[in-house]
């Protein structure tokens, strides 16, 4: 039977097969950002708590991928921790592998919960009650409401889905598709990867798949073939999201396509022989239960392909740091402006970027302090200025709020190492102050006090130590403060006893105070760096919203 376009009862199941996957897209997208947002700081603190190796990666990112619905969630954050140092690349191959698995746990929600259970009419008062949790709550508490409606939404548009689908029955029948040939089964293919392209979503995809086997619209071979090119689909996207990406952004999208173009060559060339092997073992399965079976054989797909993948994570990661090599540009490489939306992951990703700052910033202070002098420093301040501009116009693009707690705290505390880091570049670019330090046999004390300090920190960034001892500096400052004091009485008796002109007790005056402002900031910085790379708020001296203290007021600068 011909299908007959201006038929109005076609025109109404095309546009109820339209208006189903609208929906379902629009739930899918509220669910994930519900879903980010409530469980946003665990998804990290599992990403890097519990990826050892690519086999746990793995299991890590199939786990939060099925728990927040959405697989680039999973991979933004784990871009971010690799920029940070905090996961090795193979490691976080292990996750984006995983992050397969999860997105097919979506399938086992729409056959289970949307076609055996019909929850499209029950799920109604579901979004209702998740829009005024979401209208009337804040917080967690408005995210879960959030999560909820998109819950709903999904069902609804299956629903929906569905009915459209029922009138095409008798209408668009498996004839309507590409025979079941080598030639046809890679037409499937390549509609399903169009249809991804369109989509922007495997997963709806995979849902209308799985409404045309429920119609009896298409078989389980010919859906299957098509979500094979779903599966692919989703690897052009992964691509272009790593256009202007970091080194670690592009490794890690070229990494997912590459696994997804040979996973799924492996799953067309093995699809025959798995259907032939149904129809004579459990043929009363595929004939009753044909939605179960495909998404049964999405599953089996992705777990077969990391499955043999897993082995040889290892060399997979050096072939892709080969092929994609760390250019080496001076602090920037951690810069992944892709990451932007994701302010915890940016501020991963920043949070490197600003310990090799404050490490070379220390080195030019000990260098300074040092008896050989300032040689050369002034170009490694030329340098350390402009990698600051470029991560100041990174932060001011990082979109934080104050209800998002510990991370706004982040935020503000990269913020104020950037600013201390200036000005201590602007310290470390007036060499007469350091000579003058080094003349006076009484300032001394100077170098005693503060370059210990600052090589301790120097030492604990450049091992990769995630904290850095604040206290050290700040005592070293403190001390400065008093010596300081007793050195500007000194100075002032000589002067007027004519020990020394006026000029000369000027420039002493200003070299310790010059060293008492480096110290100042000095310790801000370490304290700031802290928490800018804490994941979690310190269980002292934080308030309700995560903020740091002093972030909103620092000390008062020395004189």
């Amino acid at each position: 039977m011909e299908a007959n376009l201006g038929d109005p009862n076609v025109i109404d199941s095309v546009l109820l097969c339209l208006g189903g996957l609208g929906l379902f897209l629009l739930g899918m997208v509220v669910l994930t950002e519900g879903l980010r947002a409530l469980a946003g700081r665990a998804l990290r603190r599992l990403l890097s708590r519990f990826t050892r190796s690519p086999l746990s990666g793995a299991m890590t990112g199939a786990a939060t991928t099925a728990v927040v619905q959405s697989s680039s969630a999973t991979t933004v954050a784990t871009v971010g921790f690799v920029g940070a140092g905090l996961l090795t690349f193979p490691q976080a191959l292990g996750i984006v592998l995983g992050a397969n698995v999860g997105t097919t746990i979506t399938g086992w929600l729409v056959v289970l919960l949307g076609f055996k259970l019909e929850l499209g009419t029950a799920a109604l008062p579901i979004v209702l009650v998740g829009v005024l949790i979401r209208l009337f709550t804040g917080g967690r508490a408005s995210s879960a409401g959030f999560a909820v409606a998109g819950f709903g939404l999904i069902f609804v548009g299956i629903s929906l889905l569905q009915q459209g689908m029922g009138g095409f029955v008798g209408i668009v029948t498996p004839d309507s598709f590409p025979s079941d040939t080598w030639t046809g089964r890679l037409l499937l293919v390549v509609f399903g990867i169009s249809f991804t392209l369109v989509t922007q979503s495997s997963s709806a995809g995979v849902a209308m798949a799985l409404a045309a086997v429920n119609a009896s619209a298409m078989t389980v071979q010919q859906a299957a073939a098509a979500v094979i090119g779903m599966d692919i689909g989703t690897t052009v996207t992964a691509v272009l999201a790593t256009v202007g990406g970091s080194v670690h952004a592009k490794r890690t999208g070229y990494a997912h396509a590459m696994y997804n173009v040979f996973a799924g060559i492996g799953a067309f060339m093995i699809l025959v022989p798995l259907m032939r092997a149904l129809e004579r073992f459990a043929p009363r399965l595929l004939a009753s239960e044909p939605e179960l079976v495909l998404v049964g054989l999405h599953t089996f797909f992705n777990l077969l392909g990391v499955s043999i993948a897993l082995p040889f994570a290892a060399r997979f990661a050096g072939l892709l740091v080969r092929l994609v090599p760390l250019k080496l540009v001076p602090f920037a490489h951690s810069l992944d402006r892709s990451l932007l939306d994701a302010p915890a992951a940016a501020l991963d990703a920043l949070g490197a970027t600003l310990a090799d700052l404050t490490a070379t910033t220390f080195e030019m202070i000990l260098q300074l302090l040092s008896a050989a002098g300032g040689h050369g420093v002034e170009a490694r301040v030329a340098q350390v200025r402009q990698a600051l501009s470029e991560t100041r116009d990174y932060v001011e693009n990082i979109r934080s709020s104050p209800d998002q707690g510990w991370t706004y705290g982040r935020h503000l505390s990269a913020m104020h190492v950037i600013d201390h880091l200036d000005r201590v570049a602007d310290r470390c670019a007036e060499t007469e102050r350091w000579g003058t330090l080094k003349e006076d046999s009484q300032l001394g004390i100077i170098t005693r006090e503060l370059a210990p300090a600052v090589d301790e920190a120097r030492t604990a960034l450049v091992h990769g130590e995630r904290t850095v001892r604040e206290d050290n500096l700040e005592a070293a400052w403190q001390l400065l403060q008093h010596q300081g004091r007793e050195y500007r009485e000194r100075v002032l008796e000589q002067v007027a006893s004519g020990g020394f002109d006026a000029v000369e007790g000027i420039e002493r005056l200003d070299a310790v105070r010059g060293a008492r402002r480096v110290a100042y900031h000095a310790w801000r910085i370490a304290y700031h760096l802290n928490r800018c790379r804490a994941h979690d708020a310190p269980t002292e001296g934080v308030g309700a919203t995560g903020v740091p203290p002093h972030t909103e007021g620092e000390p008062p600068e020395p004189d």
